[in-house]
Order: structure tokens, then sequence, then C-alpha cells
């Protein structure tokens, strides 16, 4: 198909596609809601253990599953003329049956704690790792079918209307985790989240793209491999804004604990645990329509620099913290946090390079943070062994405080540097 007729098709589908993807997206995260990674699953680990070393795990697979594997499908994706085709056909097996088959965990809690372990993060790990190698494909898809001017707002609204469903999503497993027994309770609530992460991939396949033949020669893997040293090499401002995001993920290191902080603390029950993840979502929501805004008005690096301080003020919050009532706070900090990334952590990738070589740059970005995503949370779990919780929360401080600095000294805005 001619460059103008796909022009003309996707101005044809806009509503369309801006309409199921944006339901998408809300129904994804609300039915995340009820086993998010950050508070609902290492509150289902508490129940099982006490060892440090299991929530470490849970908290590098949760930081580093996404964004490892994209480097490696990159050059896949880059070659498909239709890129709906790897989270629709590839993304039900590797990214939303586990999800479906989380109530097993729960199961396997009456028979053995270290069975059900074993199994929950094997299906967490399932997932997050599938939700990687689908991730590339799915959001050059998006940017695909999206205009610049529209993709903070497609992020925006999505995530507005799911983290707002996710408010009570997180209250009615607030009620189920405080009424029901361990593990019934979490049997319950993991199964809801199976039959909205179903109904949002139900609306994903609704998405109509029209094929486009990529430019060039198909690159083999061992080419491949070789030109990636070489663009990161060719474009700095590119290599800067990996070097910010290495700072900034290894600051984030302390976020994945901070749910066991405050269960060690204060002792703090799985009600009030899923009631935090409430606050989370209400951040989430509150933050996604203006920061989706201002992402498409001024351009996503601002709204990145915004996004450092709010990781910076809840690992603040959470260190001189003096009752867990405050943590409903540093959640919805985290929250706010979180709908950054997604508006423009994600987003300003795609206006760096141009369309042919965008699943790249895609790809080396998340893999790259990926990477310290993998380490940080193991690092951080040896902090707390050796140390305590104070040191870590310090150290993700002083990482988080230099990914800002560098970000505003050294990296251009991506939009007036760059071929869009």
């Amino acid at each position: 198909m001619a460059q103008g007729n796909i022009q003309a098709e996707l101005e044809k589908h806009f509503k369309h596609n801006f309409r199921v993807n944006v339901l998408d997206g809300a129904a994804f995260w609300f039915g995340a809601s009820f086993f998010a990674t950050r508070t609902i699953a290492p509150l289902f680990l508490s129940y099982l253990t006490d060892n440090t070393f299991a929530f470490g795990l849970l908290a590098m697979i949760a930081s580093t599953g996404w964004s490892l594997p994209q480097l490696f499908t990159a050059n896949w994706v880059q070659r498909l003329p239709i890129k709906k085709v790897v989270p629709v056909v590839y993304g039900f097996w590797w990214e939303r049956l586990p999800v479906l088959l989380l109530p097993l965990a729960a199961w396997a809690a009456l028979k053995s704690s270290s069975l059900a372990i074993i199994l929950f993060l094997f299906l967490i790990a399932w997932h997050v790792f599938g939700a990687g190698i689908v991730a590339v494909g799915w959001q050059d898809m998006i940017a695909k079918i999206f205009p610049v001017a529209w993709r903070g707002r497609y992020f925006g609204v999505a995530n507005f209307l799911g983290n707002g469903t996710g408010i009570l999503g997180a209250s009615a497993a607030a009620w189920i985790l405080g009424t029901m027994e361990f593990p019934y309770s979490f049997m319950l609530v993991f199964g809801i989240a199976g039959i909205f992460i179903f109904i949002s991939w139900v609306f994903l396949r609704m998405t109509r793209e029209p094929a486009r033949e990529p430019n060039g020669e198909p690159q083999d893997y061992k080419t491949y491999w070789r030109s990636i040293p070489v663009i990161i090499r060719a474009d700095q401002n590119f290599r800067h804004f990996l070097i910010s995001g290495i700072l900034g993920a290894t600051g984030f290191m302390a976020v994945g604990f901070l749910t066991v902080y405050a269960i060690r603390t204060w002792n703090v029950s799985g009600a009030i645990v899923s009631l935090y993840t409430t606050s989370m979502l209400a951040g989430n929501t509150l933050a996604n329509p203006l920061l989706g805004w201002l992402g498409d008005k001024f351009g996503h690096k601002k709204v990145i620099v915004i996004n450092g301080s709010l990781a910076v003020a809840a690992i603040a919050l959470a260190l001189f913290a003096s009752s867990p009532e405050w943590f409903y706070l540093v959640f919805a900090l985290l929250g706010a946090n979180q709908a950054g990334f997604l508006v423009s952590g994600i987003t300003i990738v795609f206006e760096f390079s141009e369309e042919d070589v965008r699943p790249t740059y895609i790809g080396i970005n998340n893999t790259v943070m990926g990477i310290v995503g993998a380490i940080a949370p193991l690092f951080a779990s040896l902090l707390i062994e050796q140390l305590n919780f104070q040191v870590l929360f310090w150290v993700s401080i002083a990482f988080s405080l230099a990914s800002i600095i560098y970000l505003i000294v050294m990296v251009k805005e991506p939009r007036k540097a760059a071929v869009i």
C-alpha cells in the first residue's frame, strides 16, 4: 500500500482505533490492579514467606521482565508489515494466559507454601516477560496508528479510565482480602484479574491497522546486532537519554520493597495494603490526563523530569514516615510516577528516530533499562540484609536525583532535535 493510502487509512480509522485501544488500556489496568506487583503480589508472598530474596526476585521480575526482552524482538518487529499480530496473536499466549492461571498459585497454597511461591513467581515471570516479548510490537503499533500530537493523550485517557475504574477494583480487592480467608481471597482476586485481562485483549484485537512494507532489505541478526553500538555512538542525544535512564532505573530499586517495609515496620493488614493500591491508582488516575497533555503540548522530556521528582518525593516520604498512614501518599506519588512513565517514558523514545528503525530504538532503551532492573533489586535486597531499609532509601534518592540533573543538562527535547 502506498504511503498516501496508508495515511488515509489511518486517518479513516483514527476514532475507531482510539476508542478500542483506550478500552483495551482501561480494561487491562483495571485487571492489573487485582495482582499489582508493587502491592498485592508482595502481600501474597508475605503470607507464604519472610525470605527477603523472594521479594527481591519479585521486584526484579516486575522491574525487568517487561523491558529486558525488547531488543531481542525489535528486528523481527521491524520487518513486519502489520504490527498488531505481535500483541494480539502472540500476546495471548505469552502475556494474557499466565494471568488466567494465577488462581492456581493461590490454590497451591493449600498444599504447600513452597509450591505456591514457585508457581506464583513462575506465572508472574511468564506474564511480565511475555509482555516484554510483545511490547515492541505493541508500542510500534501505537506509534503507527496515532500521530505524535495524540500519543500522550491516548496514554493519558486510557490510563485515566483504567485506573479510575481500578480504584473501584482495588477497593473491591481490599474488601475481599479483608473478609475472606487466605488463600481463598487470592483465588477470587486473581480470578477477577484474569477476566479483565482477557476482556482487554478482545478490545485490542479490534484495532484496524493497514499493512506497510518496511523500507530497505531485511537484516540478518548478526548484521543487526552489529548495528546497535553504531546507533548508540552516532546518536549522542539518545545516548545521553540512556545514561539518564540507567541512573533513574537504579534509583527506582527501592520501590519494590516499600510494601515489605510497611508490613515489617507496622504489621499492616492485607486490607490496608489493598488500600495502598487504591491510593496508587488514584495518583495514577489524576496524573494521567495532565501529564498526557503536558507531554503532547511541551514535550515529554519535561514530564520525565516531573516523573523523577515524584519518585524522589515518594521514597523520601517513606524514609521519614512516622506511621503507615503516610504510605497512602507514598503510593499516590508512585501512581503518578507510573503515569509519567507510561505517558512519556515510553512515548519519548518514539521521537528519537525515523519510523523504519523505531523498533530498534524502543528495544535498545527498554532492554538497557531491563538489564539495570535485573541487577538493582537484587542489590537492594543485599543492602537490606547487610544494612537496613533506610540505607537503601538514601541510595535510591541519590541515584534518582543524579538522573534528573543529567536529563536536564545533557538531553535535548527530541521533538526539536530529531526527525519524528
